[in-house]
């Protein structure tokens, strides 16, 4: 909560996607209906919230008409609604003024851009002032920190001098894909030669590593990717294949073996079965 300042600076003025603008604007009465709802009788679910839409939102995907669920998401990123809560697994939706802080204080544009990257290169240790967009939160980190340049790369980087010249004391984690180690792909292949896709959305005949393969940390290097299913029902953590990057060494395959055991016990499956 301590950040949503930074979140909603510029929310209001902020170019929304052509698409995404373009149909709010088609919708406005859409719009102001829901806004007048929720300040009557907020909290409400969106199953609470008539659906007064004159231009239906289309996609070929579950979104497809789901007109007022895609105004309330859209409307939130704006900062013009908020999540008060949940009923279940549902949302409960209403005025940000009833639900943030009465003394939140919201930066500029520029002051929130600016400790936003300091603190995402203070979390990433370097990072490229500037890269491919992504959806939501950047992955580049302006001119935050300072230049440097990484041996076997291309380009200048930068880098959170809190990070330089510190001990460092390796460890071995299996990592989630949207870790923000590898989150960066790009990054994750130049600074550590570690390739890495999410295959989750592909046919299984065209998967090199598996559904969800968790990449491997060991040390300051990432070695590989471990294909596993969790079978609730049969309370097993299936592992179907441990790719190695790099030719694991017996410590090495030992610590991955703990690592899984941990897993297995986080998550409250009672045996590992390897393929």
């Amino acid at each position: 909560m301590s950040d949503l300042g930074l979140v909603l600076a510029g929310a209001r003025t902020a170019r929304s996607h052509e698409r995404t603008a373009t149909w709010i604007r088609d919708n406005d009465t859409f719009r102001r209906d829901i806004l007048k709802l929720l300040r009557r009788s907020g909290p409400l679910s969106s199953r609470d919230i008539p659906d007064t839409c004159v231009v239906p939102w289309a996609s070929t995907g579950w979104t497809n008409s789901r007109n007022v669920t895609q105004m309330l998401e859209f409307l939130m990123m704006r900062g013009e609604v908020a999540i008060a809560g949940r009923l279940g697994r549902e949302r409960l939706w209403d005025l940000p003024a009833r639900v943030y802080p009465v003394d939140l204080v919201v930066p500029s544009v520029d002051e929130a851009r600016r400790v936003r990257n300091e603190r995402r290169l203070a979390s990433l240790g370097i990072a490229r002032q500037k890269t491919t967009a992504m959806p939501i939160e950047p992955v580049d980190v302006g001119e935050a920190g300072e230049p440097a340049v990484v041996d076997g790369t291309k380009g200048e980087w930068r880098v959170d001098p809190a990070a330089l010249g510190g001990d460092f004391e390796g460890r071995t984690a299996l990592l989630s894909p949207f870790d923000r180690l590898v989150y960066d792909r790009a990054r994750a292949q130049e600074l550590f030669d570690f390739e890495y896709t999410l295959e989750m959305y592909k046919p299984a005949a065209k998967r090199r590593w598996g559904y969800f393969a968790l990449p491997i940390l060991y040390g300051d290097r990432l070695v590989g990717k471990v294909d596993a299913v969790a079978d609730r029902k049969a309370s097993v953590l299936r592992v179907n294949a441990i790719h190695e990057d790099v030719k694991f060494t017996r410590v090495m395959t030992k610590s991955v073996n703990a690592e899984l055991e941990d897993l297995a016990a986080w998550i409250g499956l009672g045996t590992i079965e390897r393929r």
